[in-house]
């Protein structure tokens, strides 16, 4: 049983995510401790709960100690399995965090997998729902990965109760290189708000195109029926298509936190990627690692290497046998993945 310190580097809930999509990947039972110990409550929440119990239904894993806030429990997969699973977090916790521990699971199982998974669609602290399609699923298909991803309704915090479907068809992932992002083909983008005035929509979408209007950002605003969504809430997500690379960026819309920020917020970090030469964004670059390492190869650049990158590198490479090389030059961070 392998033994992983919850608390190493970022110490939050993606360490926890990775380690338990990689045990049941490999079919090694772990042992976690100090689980999302450098967080102002530590212990697993209701999203992290959900993601762990949603990857042991795939795998048939015996768990011990896995309970709501536990700050210690056990993993031991059994073998993968396809099939048609539900996963519901019960709260508004992120439905995209719960699909990034499932996907790379879902890749390797022995036949397709098909899972619905109910909570907060576009919440704080966690990618939203656009961004999670239009970024990271467009990425993992340029590396084989085929993910058909259906949205029954949309959900805010504090309810949840939004709910999306996601199919995988078993592949192992082709290693990607992205390095230089060559010529800009399209920005686009879409804000969004459920329950809320038009414009809201309007407000963040005018704000994050500002930023990109030297590259004639199209940025749609939408406002969803009552039948499409769960709660009052929104987000703007967007993107950026050059010859080679894929970039992204967005915001969720909080109480409080006028339109403006937010969509400004968006554009400011898409415009400094694309100023900056990145061929991916800071947040994607941490999502493709185990998808990479999986490929058995690939390389990339973005403008930094993020805390939960690091902590990720760190935590793969005790389950598979890669290497990872982080250099350094003209502003860029390059990462590369190779077979150790």
């Amino acid at each position: 049983m392998l033994d992983i310190d919850g608390a190493h580097g970022e110490g939050g809930g993606q360490l926890i995510r990775n380690a338990v999509a990689l045990s049941a990947i490999t079919g090694t039972p772990i042992r976690v401790a100090n689980v999302r110990a450098n967080r102002e409550k530590a212990g697993l929440a209701p999203q992290h709960l959900a993601g762990v119990r949603a990857i042991a239904m795939l795998c048939d894993a015996t768990c011990e100690g896995l309970e709501l806030r536990a700050t210690a429990f056990t993993f031991a997969p059994r073998a993968l399995r396809g099939g048609t699973f539900r996963c519901d977090v019960g709260t508004a916790g992120s439905v995209t965090l719960v699909l990034q521990a499932l996907l790379p699971v879902m890749l390797c199982a022995p036949a397709q997998v098909r899972v619905a998974v109910v909570g907060g669609t576009d919440v704080r602290a966690a990618p939203p729902l656009d961004y999670f399609r239009r970024v990271l699923l467009a990425l993992l298909q340029r590396m084989g990965v085929e993910a058909e991803c259906s949205v029954g309704r949309r959900g805010y915090y504090p309810r949840g109760g939004g709910e999306v479907e996601i199919t995988v068809a078993p592949a192992r992932p082709r290693p990607l290189v992205l390095e230089t992002p060559g010529r800009l083909l399209h920005v686009g983008g879409v804000a969004h708000v459920a329950n809320l005035p038009a414009h809201v929509a309007d407000r963040m979408r005018a704000a994050a195109a500002a930023p990109l209007a030297a590259h004639r950002a199209q940025i749609d605003a939408t406002v969803l029926r009552e039948d499409e969504a769960v709660g009052q809430g929104g987000a703007v997500v967007v993107w950026a298509k050059t010859e080679r690379a894929l970039l992204g960026a967005g915001r969720v819309a909080e109480r409080g936190v006028r339109a403006e920020s937010l969509g400004a917020a968006a554009g400011d970090e898409l415009a400094a990627d694309l100023a900056a030469g990145a061929a991916l964004d800071v947040h994607a670059a941490d999502q493709l690692l185990v998808y990479l390492a999986l490929a058995g190869g690939g390389a990339f650049t973005t403008r930094a290497i993020s805390r939960h990158a690091e902590t990720a590198m760190w935590l793969i490479a005790q389950f598979l046998p890669v290497s990872f090389d982080v250099s350094r030059a003209g502003g860029l961070a390059r990462v590369a993945v190779a077979p150790r």
